[in-house]
C-alpha cells in the first residue's frame, strides 16, 4: 500500500504542492540584521512603533512574498535609514510564535552614516553604539544576538 501511495504521489507533481499548501501553516517571516560598521560599532534604531520602554533595536522588518531573507534586511535598512548594508552569515532562526518565524543575519554597513535619511513614520533615531555601551531600552533578545556576532 505504501509503495502505491508513493508511486501516485510522484505521478501527480502539480497536485503535491497544492495539497501541501492547503495542509501547511501560513505565516509571516520577520528578518533582523545585526549591522556593524567597520570599527565594530553596531547600528541601532529607535523605533517609533516599538514599546516605549524598549524602543532601541537592530533594523527589522517582514519579508515580502517571494523575497529572499537576505534581500529583506538590505531593503529594510535602506527604507528605514537610507543606508546600504552587505548581508553576512545567518545567525539564528526562531520559531514557535503563533504565525511568525524570526530570521537573524549578520550585516556590514557599507560606508558611514553620511547617507542617513530616516523614515520618520517608523524610526525616531539611528546611531552607532559600541557593543559594550548599548542603550537602555533594548530587548534582551537583541542583546543576545550581539553576543553571537562578537564571539
Amino acid at each position: 500500500m505504501n509503495a502505491l501511495i508513493a508511486k501516485l504521489w510522484r505521478l501527480v507533481k502539480p497536485v503535491q504542492w497544492r495539497l501541501l499548501w492547503v495542509v501547511s501553516a501560513k505565516f509571516m517571516c520577520g528578518v533582523t540584521g545585526v549591522v556593524r560598521a567597520e570599527d565594530g560599532r553596531v547600528l541601532l534604531l529607535r523605533h517609533r512603533l516599538w514599546p516605549v520602554e524598549r524602543p532601541w533595536g537592530f533594523p527589522s522588518g517582514c519579508a515580502k512574498k517571494g523575497e529572499r531573507h537576505e534581500d529583506t534586511i538590505v531593503r529594510e535598512v535602506r527604507e528605514e535609514t537610507g543606508l546600504t548594508v552587505e548581508v553576512g552569515r545567518l545567525l539564528k532562526v526562531n520559531s514557535g510564535f503563533k504565525l511568525r518565524i524570526e530570521v537573524y543575519y549578520e550585516a556590514t554597513l557599507i560606508g558611514g552614516l553620511d547617507g542617513l535619511v530616516l523614515d520618520e513614520r517608523e524610526i525616531l533615531e539611528a546611531r552607532l553604539f559600541e557593543p559594550d555601551e548599548l542603550p537602555a531600552g533594548m530587548p534582551d533578545g537583541h542583546r543576545e544576538l550581539l553576543q553571537l556576532v562578537t564571539r
